[in-house]
């Protein structure tokens, strides 16, 4: 039986997610989502050597900014990065459990987990008990730089490069029209750059600023600094 969007079966409760609230961009669903902070737009985006990945600072409650310094942009090893979009709370306790999982698998292996393990980790983790979020998982190992979009089921799709959260379909189309295969890191940078800017203009519930960080086998996990991203929006 279904009951304004929650399923019941027999004495357990089962949550129907509305694509809109995966992404982020969220309506509360039977005073569940109430008071609760979503908004966001993330991207990921590889490169020649690299990947670039980024996220806004907004956080909403409905129709309100609840804040606007939100970390939706975590390092989670020095080879990989995640975003969140969707619920703070699911995202940030997320966030803590894959670092503390990576942190123990290089202490026991004496070597970083691969991206394509991450993802998978992260995806049993949703799979075994959904979270309201969307997830990306970026970074790079032996194989390349990779990017995996993870849905709040534990459903995980890699690419060149993907969007998440309520910001998505107006960072899609600069990812459409900007991305081309052997980019470099400054392209990159600016691809995401555009991109962000791109869902702060028409997104509601995104914008108040950026976080953007390059990962390489050589430098590892490095946060683009704000001057940089700075001068870069004067020449866009």
């Amino acid at each position: 039986m279904r009951v304004d969007g929650v399923f019941i079966r027999g004495r357990g409760f089962f949550l129907s997610v509305p694509s809109q609230s995966v992404r982020g961009g969220c309506e509360p669903m039977d005073g569940m989502m109430e008071q609760t902070k979503t908004g966001t737009s993330t991207v990921g985006v590889t490169f020649n050597g690299g990947v670039v990945v980024g996220a806004d600072h907004r956080a909403t409650m409905g129709h309100f900014v609840a804040n606007k310094s939100v970390q939706k942009l975590f390092r989670i090893a020095d080879n990989i990065a995640l975003t969140t979009a969707g619920l703070v709370g699911h995202a940030q306790a997320l966030s803590r459990s894959l670092a503390a999982e990576l942190a123990l698998f290089e202490l026991k292996r004496g070597t970083q987990m691969s991206v394509k393990g991450a993802a998978t980790l992260t995806a049993n983790i949703l799979g075994g008990r959904p979270h309201w979020v969307q997830l990306l998982i970026a970074g790079v190992d032996d194989e390349g730089a990779h990017v995996y979009s993870i849905d709040s089921a534990g459903g995980s799709i890699p690419d060149v490069y993907c969007a998440t959260g309520s910001g998505s379909p107006y960072m899609y189309g600069v990812l459409e029209d900007k991305f081309r295969e052997g980019m470099n890191r400054d392209e990159a940078v600016e691809v995401v750059a555009r991109a962000l800017l791109a869902s702060a203009q028409r997104d509601a519930a995104s914008g108040n600023g950026m976080d953007v960080c390059v990962i390489t086998p050589k430098d590892g996990y490095q946060l683009v600094p704000q001057e940089e991203l700075e001068a870069l929006f004067k020449r866009l």
